[in-house]
């Protein structure tokens, strides 16, 4: 049997050995220099493509931004789809107290650029990419970004008083959840990414009350089709996290669909050289067509 860290880092490695892709068009949807969108045009003649939003992992850290996903964001792209790339604010580069992790998340400021992206995105790619059809609009996120994207289609079923809740369920064709973050208890259980989740909520003391207004595995039934994918011997965000989501969607009375890769791990969700991105891109497929 492999050794699981030797093969994550191998993953990981061949991940990132593509070189970024640079996006056709970059548009801001903020003042901050973080709040900016890529969009991909699709490689083909389609007049019209279905736009596949993209919001990218990396525990919520300032240390990894959207450039990572850019060679995912082309595969995408070169499989038809209109892509916008979105990245927002992440945590600080100052070390936490008591640890060396980097603090992961700014709450609210992560939420707010999620909100206000996915809030101006029609009107940014009807300007900046004429193809892109946000009629057939499909969220997917890896990792955190996972997690991003499920709380993306759930603003509509925030708590009432929320500053990111929506009046009605948002114009989406669905949500692929990739590795997500889904389920908070079970996250800070496992220590998913040391400590991030809590980080993101502002420390312990805040985690009970946000939790309520961020964690995926509370905010449900949406509604709106989901459907996550996950290797079965990831190591970074084991399965048992995604598990335990479809699970808290089914008792809600929602199915989730769960597709479990065999001998897959953490990052070949994302990496074009991998079996298993074009396995996402079928799970886009289908909710975008």
């Amino acid at each position: 049997m492999p050794d699981p860290v030797a093969r994550d880092a191998a993953e990981a490695e061949s991940l990132l050995s593509h070189p970024a892709v640079a996006p056709d068009a970059s548009v801001a949807y903020g003042d901050h220099p973080d709040q900016v969108i890529d969009f991909y045009a699709p490689r083909g003649e389609q007049a019209s493509a279905p736009l596949v939003v993209v919001l990218h992992g990396g525990a919520w850290r300032a240390a990894y931004d959207r450039q990572h996903v850019t060679p995912f964001a082309d595969f995408l792209a070169r499989r038809g789809f209109a892509v916008a790339n979105v990245e927002y604010r992440r945590g600080s580069e100052i070390p936490q107290q008591r640890g060396s992790e980097p603090v992961a998340g700014r709450w609210p400021e992560t939420f707010d650029d999620v909100a206000a992206a996915m809030d101006a995105l029609p009107g940014l790619a009807r300007r900046a990419l004429p193809q892109a059809d946000a009629l057939r609009t499909v969220v997917t996120g890896h990792s955190a970004g996972g997690q991003l994207a499920l709380w993306a289609a759930a603003r509509h079923v925030l708590p009432v008083g929320s500053p990111w809740r929506l009046a009605a369920p948002p114009p989406l064709r669905g949500v692929v959840a990739l590795a997500p973050i889904a389920d908070f208890a079970q996250a800070v259980e496992l220590d998913v990414c040391g400590g991030a989740v809590v980080q993101l909520l502002g420390g312990e003391a805040e985690f009970a009350s946000r939790s309520a207004h961020a964690d995926p595995a509370a905010l449900l039934p949406t509604g709106i089709a989901t459907a996550v994918v996950q290797g079965r011997v990831d190591i970074v965000v084991p399965y048992s996290v995604s598990e335990s989501y479809v699970d808290a969607a089914a008792k809600a009375g929602e199915t989730v669909g769960l597709t479990l890769l065999e001998e897959v791990g953490h990052f070949p969700l994302i990496d074009p050289a991998a079996d298993a991105c074009a396995v996402v891109a079928e799970e886009i497929d289908q909710l975008a067509w």
